[in-house]
């Protein structure tokens, strides 16, 4: 569709940006639903943020992605937050309502339709999760909100542990799961953890990047056969941990290209209204490393 004077325009928030393969998705279910718009990617320093959130009003922008490291800064700066978004404490996507600025989170549901995709239940389950971030945190709370039994919560001793222990009590609070934090220097608790648990997510960013050979789980015998092996990480499309859960046999092993791909329909059907071509964009996004 060519650009013209009704092209409407979303965009990524992040420092930094290049990397993140949302305005791939975003451009390819535009064309694909006839939809007048473009996606592109903004690297805005921390300092501008301000800026760019009143610049999704003045351009009249349908909203954006939001991601690291605004996630929860950006929420002071929003006129409104949807519920689950309050409750998370973190914001992935913004709407503008004729400049009234709406905040969303959809990593979390993300998450969980990557799970249904791939016949992968959540309810009566136990999980153990390996980071509290920005996308640990709606990982917990969804599949908490989604009827999970147990869920053990590990990070290691830094500034995210005060929002662990915030998740935890909202859980334990809000919903009928019961959920624990421990810290991840205790590594008998937490191998014991995995190894009575139907999940093991690991959110913390191994794998990727300058950390692409590194693994929280390096031994294959912490897991078993008839569990699920989650890496939030998506690029590359196969991660250190995933290759120790094959040589532990582990029936179901998934990397972060679903839970991409369904917070990003998410969020697309947030913007437009329109569903989007979920199957159509996921044969184009994703190719073989």
């Amino acid at each position: 569709m060519e650009i013209d004077g009704h092209t409407a325009l979303v965009g990524l928030i992040a420092h930094p940006a290049g990397h993140s393969q949302s305005p791939a998705m975003h451009n390819l279910a535009f064309e694909a639903d006839h939809i007048n718009a473009r996606f592109l990617a903004f690297d805005v320093e921390p300092a501008r943020l301000n800026t760019a959130i009143d610049t999704i009003r003045a351009f009249k922008m349908l909203g954006a992605s939001i991601s690291m490291p605004f996630k929860q800064a950006v929420i002071p700066l929003l006129d409104e937050l949807d519920p689950a978004a309050k409750m998370i404490g973190a914001v992935n996507t913004v709407v503008n309502h004729d400049g009234h600025l709406t905040g969303y989170t959809t990593d979390g549901i993300g998450f969980v339709n990557a799970l249904k995709d791939e016949g992968v239940a959540l309810k009566g389950q136990t999980m153990t999760l390996a980071g509290v971030g920005g996308a640990g945190t709606p990982i917990a709370i969804q599949a908490a909100l989604a009827g999970l039994k147990t869920l053990n919560i590990f990070n290691i001793n830094d500034a995210a542990v005060v929002n662990a222990k915030r998740i935890v009590t909202e859980i334990n609070e809000q919903t009928d799961c019961h959920a624990t934090f421990t810290l991840l220097d205790h590594q008998d608790q937490f191998q014991d953890a995995i190894a009575q648990s139907d999940l093991y997510v690991d959110a913390t960013g191994l794998g990727m990047g300058k950390l692409v050979d590194q693994a929280l789980v390096t031994d294959p015998t912490w897991f078993h056969p008839n569990m699920t092996v989650f890496d939030t990480v998506y690029a590359p499309s196969e991660t250190k941990l995933m290759r120790v859960a094959k040589q532990a046999n582990v029936a179901h092993i998934l990397n972060g290209q679903g839970m991409l791909l369904n917070q990003g329909a998410a969020a697309f059907k947030l913007w437009t209204g329109q569903a989007m071509p979920v199957e159509q964009v996921r044969e184009h996004l994703f190719k073989e490393d």
